[in-house]
C-alpha cells in the first residue's frame, strides 16, 4: 500500500512539474522575417526566447545570461563561446552577431555536421537535413546514446561528408567544433559523469530546435564549465576509430584558440 501510495506522488509530481518547465520554456516556432543558423542550440535559445527570437544583434551579455538560464553553463563557457561567434560577423570591431552570420562557411560552420548538409552540396548549411540527421542517428543503437555511439555517429559523418562532397575540407578549429558539438549535446542534455544521454531527447532536440522538456528534460544541476568540456572532449576523441590521429588536437582544446 506504501509503495502505491509513493508511486502515486510521484507520478502526481511528474504531471505538475512538467507544465511548469515547459512554461519556463516556451517555445515559438520561428517566423518569416526571424533568421536561424547551422547551429541547433543556439537556434533553440532562440524559439525558446532566450535569445532574441529574431536571431539578430546578440551581443555578450545576451548570450551569457542566454546559456546561464536555459542551460546552467558558467560564464566563462559563455564568455569563450561568444568571442567565437563573434568573429563570423564580416563587420570591423563588431560587438554582436546574428545567427545567420554563423552560416559563413569554414569559420565556425563546417563540413561533417551531424544535421546539416555540406555546403558546398546544396548552398545551404542552416537547415536541417534530414537525410544527414538519419545518418547520425542510425549510430545511436540503445536508449541511451554513449560516448562510443557519440564518437561513432561523428566519425561516419565524417566519412561520408569526405566521400560524397568534392569540396570537403576540414580545418583544425572546424574538427575541433565537430568533436566539441558532440561533447556539448552530451554536456547539456545527458549525464556528464556516465556520458550518456536519452536518445529520445537528442532526436526530439535536433528534429524540432526544442529543449526536450515535455519528455522530461532539465537544466542541469551543477554549472557546465570548461573544464567539463575538456573532458568530454577527450572521452569522444579516445573512442573515435583512428584515435592516435586525433588525440593530439586534444591539447589545444577549443577554448585554447580564443
Amino acid at each position: 500500500m506504501k509503495l502505491f501510495q509513493l508511486s502515486m506522488m510521484l507520478s502526481t509530481a511528474a504531471a505538475v512539474t512538467i507544465p511548469e518547465w515547459a512554461n519556463y520554456f516556451r517555445w515559438t516556432a520561428p517566423g518569416p522575417d526571424d533568421v536561424r543558423g547551422p547551429c541547433p542550440m543556439l537556434n533553440t535559445l532562440a524559439n525558446h526566447g532566450y535569445l532574441p527570437h529574431d536571431g539578430r544583434t546578440i551581443d555578450h551579455d545576451i548570450t551569457l545570461s542566454a546559456l546561464d538560464k536555459a542551460l546552467n553553463i558558467n560564464g566563462e563557457m559563455g564568455g569563450l563561446l561568444f568571442e567565437f561567434a563573434l568573429t563570423t560577423n564580416p563587420e570591423p570591431n563588431a560587438t554582436y552577431f546574428s545567427l545567420e552570420d554563423l552560416s559563413r562557411h569554414n569559420v565556425l560552420e563546417h563540413d561533417a555536421s551531424l544535421s546539416r548538409a555540406d555546403f558546398a552540396l546544396f548552398n545551404d548549411s542552416r537547415t536541417f537535413h534530414r537525410p544527414t540527421f538519419d545518418e547520425t542517428r542510425s549510430y545511436w543503437t540503445g536508449e541511451f546514446v554513449d560516448v562510443q555511439m557519440a564518437a561513432n555517429a561523428r566519425y561516419a559523418r565524417l566519412q561520408t561528408a569526405n566521400a560524397t562532397n568534392p569540396s570537403f575540407s576540414l580545418s583544425e578549429l572546424g574538427f575541433q567544433f565537430g568533436a566539441g558539438e558532440t561533447a556539448a549535446y552530451i554536456l547539456v542534455l545527458g549525464d556528464r559523469v556516465s556520458g550518456t544521454v536519452r536518445r529520445s531527447w537528442l532526436e526530439y532536440f535536433f528534429e524540432n530546435e526544442r529543449l526536450p522538456v515535455e519528455l522530461g528534460w532539465r537544466p542541469q544541476d551543477d554549472a557546465i564549465f570548461p573544464s567539463d568540456l575538456d573532458d568530454m572532449l577527450s572521452r569522444i576523441l579516445a573512442a573515435t576509430p583512428g584515435a592516435e590521429n586525433t588525440r593530439k588536437v586534444k591539447a589545444r582544446s577549443i577554448h585554447g584558440f580564443a
